[in-house]
């Protein structure tokens, strides 16, 4: 949330380190926080719902005062070198946060180092705690699609009985790229949306990054369009269709709006063209409903909602907005003041609880939890929209009047 004055009655997005943390949890890679804190906790109890059930390669340097004077480096680097002997790790990613920034440790010169002793690849970011998670996962997808994804290989068909034959005939091939629990909750979304593209005849070959392991990444250059699901992924989307032609589709196919996800990626797949169906459906007109929340996953369900109730819902967006979402009529925040202005015209609101203290009276509030936003809070009460959008929505649905119009 870019604001131009202190936020006074609302909570603040997670920030682009943990962007970055969360992008790469499950890929067996090692992420190193240089921070004077000493813990997780920040991160792990706020951030991560994944951190009591699985394992992941986080740590935190804990830059002591003497050597962030002295400007010791060579303290991280040796810690750095001796965690990758003891877990070695598929890759390493050194991130920097506000002292490390202000101090100019050259973060360049130390991945470089401990590349050539640790033998990985290891990446480095200027993150600094001041910028949204979103920012983060957008750098964490680029780097892995600049640097981990691989060229497919030509594979031999000369024997139908071959893995890579068989495979061939399967359907086209998808990734889904900018899927986090920052954005979609610990709550089987990414299943639902698996299932949800395979119903469509697509062959999802990996999911960027909820239940897809390192190899299944990597490999995503064979596939033939890639579904952006968050603007974190929408840079990433560009780099693998600048290296492998793939092109991509922005939006989520919520089931209102499926059969048009559907054409749409079809569509992308036949003319090797980038897709936004989302801002082709939608009415260009101001509605008196608006939901607050991240860019891509607010204007799927305001387009859904379009298409069920027939009346508009416009999207304002907290944080950086993918290509191909906002409309003229939907609005980017920069003003906790001026966010509190323009509610007070909206007759229902969606948004994170938090939002809750500056929702005017007059309006119907519907929660909807944003772990990115209020962390594990409302975590329990996050739906799985890709399976229960209809459920979730009915009373408002019928409140609203479903035949109307605005």
């Amino acid at each position: 949330m870019s604001m131009k004055e202190v936020v006074s009655r609302v909570s603040t997005y997670s920030a682009d380190t943990f962007g970055v943390c969360s992008a790469l949890f499950e890929l067996g890679g090692m992420t190193v926080i240089h921070d004077p804190s000493g813990c997780n906790s920040t991160y792990t109890t706020h951030d991560e719902p994944r951190w009591y059930h699985s394992d992941s390669l986080i740590f935190i340097t804990g830059l002591t005062e003497k050597d962030a004077v002295l400007g010791n480096e060579e303290k991280m680097i040796q810690d750095v070198l001796q965690a990758a002997d003891t877990y070695k790790p598929r890759f390493i990613t050194l991130l920097c946060t506000p002292v490390p920034l202000m101090m100019g440790t050259d973060f360049k010169g130390m991945a470089k180092l401990i590349e050539e002793k640790a033998h990985v690849p290891v990446f480095w970011a200027t993150t600094n705690s001041m910028n949204t998670y979103e920012k983060g996962i957008s750098w964490a997808y680029a780097m892995i699609a600049e640097r981990l994804v691989t060229a497919p290989k030509t594979a031999s068909t000369c024997c139908s009985w071959q893995p890579s034959f068989a495979s061939a005939g399967q359907g086209n091939k998808i990734n889904i790229i900018g899927m986090t629990p920052l954005d979609f909750a610990l709550n089987g979304s990414e299943k639902a949306l698996r299932r949800c593209l395979t119903r469509m005849g697509l062959v999802v070959t990996s999911i960027w990054s909820m239940g897809s392991v390192y190899e299944e990444i990597i490999g995503s250059a064979m596939a033939d369009v890639n579904l952006v699901v968050s603007y974190g992924g929408e840079r990433a989307a560009k780099i693998l269709q600048q290296r492998f032609a793939q092109p991509y589709v922005v939006g989520i196919p919520l089931y209102p709006i499926q059969s048009v996800l559907e054409k749409a990626i079809y569509k992308a797949i036949e003319t090797k063209r980038v897709q936004y169906p989302l801002v082709e459906i939608r009415a260009k007109r101001k509605g008196e409903h608006v939901i607050l929340g991240e860019s891509v996953y607010a204007t799927s369900i305001a387009a859904a909602w379009e298409q069920c109730t027939g009346q508009h819902m416009d999207v304002f967006c907290p944080v950086t907005p993918a290509k191909g979402t906002l409309l003229e009529t939907d609005w980017q925040i920069t003003s906790e003041g001026e966010l509190m202005e323009r509610l007070q015209s909206y007759k229902m609101i969606i948004a994170d609880p938090l939002y809750k203290a500056i929702i005017p009276p007059s309006a119907t509030f519907v929660p909807l939890g944003h772990e990115a936003f209020s962390g594990r809070m409302y975590q329990d009460d996050i739906p799985n929209l890709m399976k229960a959008f209809n459920d979730f929505f009915a009373t408002y649905i019928e409140s609203v009047n479903i035949h109307g119009n605005e």
